[in-house]
């Protein structure tokens, strides 16, 4: 979560951010496409550093879903216009990502603190892009980055415990499981800020307004977040002008694409089952690539479960399942989540007749923004995690 002092780019860039900061009105508004058609064409040579790369990748991608998205799933745009497309490839090769918005962009780089000197809660934070969805939108940008905070801990208890397994240090390596398993409570309560205003602390939200309603989330924001690839909206993929004559096919932003589980996983040795290992897999090349790397030196790594296995140790055998238990409960969580957010709200849609709200995105109504089959995905990784538990030997 690099602390995101670049909240401008350099002037040459002026029109991707004078867009960029009316973007969810143009897109509510029907004029976005018209004002992204007449954006003069730049190259990305004059981004001279790593986070003005990462805004330029951030305001393109924003830029790039209101186009393709802005008159909802029934009439998405099947070619993204050249002065859009060419920066944008050109962007995400130099930062290896791909060319749309991921979750990276979202969430690790999309907030800032409204007072520099003050603490990073969601009263003193605001996203630095925004789609349509005001306040939810809000919400559920900024409640993910401390989702993301929560586990910051843990991740550096991971790696402690990574480096006291050979040579073995066991004390140091219950000490660094247990604070494996706060960190990941941690990141179960915050997730609980998402539709319950206050959740855990009743000082959390600044007004009762400040969280992310379902309604808006299934009819709103969603189609924002989708991608081109599993997409019945989209079954062809998206032409990038200038870049390829035929479509290309990316998937949307997805909990998925955050480095932050995968990790826990390759350390606890947590091995999913195909479908859902190959779609881990996947959302891995939309992580940044020093993140990929990251998870590949956790894989290499002396295995924490064999070691566990080998040791004979009581503690050590408890403390891991007891991560493993608490994983299940955050992943248990989450399943709540998604069937209040996309289960529930896209019955209630169907029900609802006439609305003030715009008819939800219809080819998407069982999916994740990551073009999976969302409840038997996630369901899936949770039983596997249930089944990782180590009965008592003996």
């Amino acid at each position: 979560m690099p602390e995101p002092t670049q909240k401008e780019l350099p002037d040459l860039y002026r029109p991707w951010m004078e867009i960029a900061n009316k973007l969810a009105h143009l897109i509510e508004s029907h004029q976005l496409r018209a004002h992204v058609n007449k954006m003069p064409l730049l190259s990305c040579a004059l981004l001279r550093t790593y986070r003005e790369q990462r805004l330029a990748h951030l305001v393109l991608g924003f830029l790039s879903m209101g186009y393709v998205w802005q008159e909802g799933d029934a009439h998405p745009q099947k070619v993204l216009p050249r002065n859009l497309a060419l920066p944008f490839v050109e962007v995400s090769s130099i930062l290896g990502l791909p060319p749309i918005l991921v979750h990276s962009d979202l969430v690790l780089t999309n907030w800032m603190k409204k007072n520099p000197e003050g603490p990073l809660e969601i009263r003193n934070l605001d996203t630095i892009v925004s789609f349509p969805g005001g306040e939810s939108l809000r919400g559920f940008v900024l409640v993910t980055v401390l989702v993301e905070k929560a586990a910051v801990p843990g991740i550096m208890a991971l790696v402690q415990a990574v480096n006291a397994i050979s040579p073995p240090d066991q004390d140091t390596l219950l000490q660094a499981l247990q604070r494996l398993k706060l960190s990941i409570q941690d990141m179960t309560s915050t997730l609980g800020q998402m539709h319950d205003g206050a959740g855990a602390s009743p000082v959390f939200y600044s007004s009762a307004s400040d969280y992310v309603d379902p309604d808006i989330f299934y009819a709103v924001i969603r189609i924002f977040l989708s991608g081109w690839k599993d997409n019945p909206a989209m079954p062809m993929g998206l032409i990038y002008e200038g870049v390829s004559e035929e479509p290309l096919q990316y998937s949307g932003g997805s909990a998925a694409q955050s480095t932050v589980l995968h990790a826990v996983d390759e350390f606890l040795g947590i091995r999913h089952s195909q479908e859902s290992a190959d779609f881990l897999c996947r959302m891995r090349d939309y992580m940044p690539p020093s993140h990929k790397a990251f998870l590949e030196d956790i894989h290499s790594a002396p295995s924490l479960r064999d070691h566990v296995l080998s040791s004979g140790h009581g503690p050590l055998r408890t403390a891991y399942n007891q991560c493993l238990e608490t994983l299940a409960e955050l992943r248990s969580y989450h399943i709540t989540i998604v069937t209040k957010y996309l289960v529930t709200a896209a019955a209630r849609a169907k029900s609802r007749g006439l609305s003030p709200l715009p008819g939800p995105p219809r080819a998407l109504e069982d999916r994740g923004t990551g073009g999976t089959q969302v409840l038997s995905f996630l369901k899936s990784v949770r039983n596997r995690t249930l089944e990782m538990i180590l009965q008592p030997s003996g």
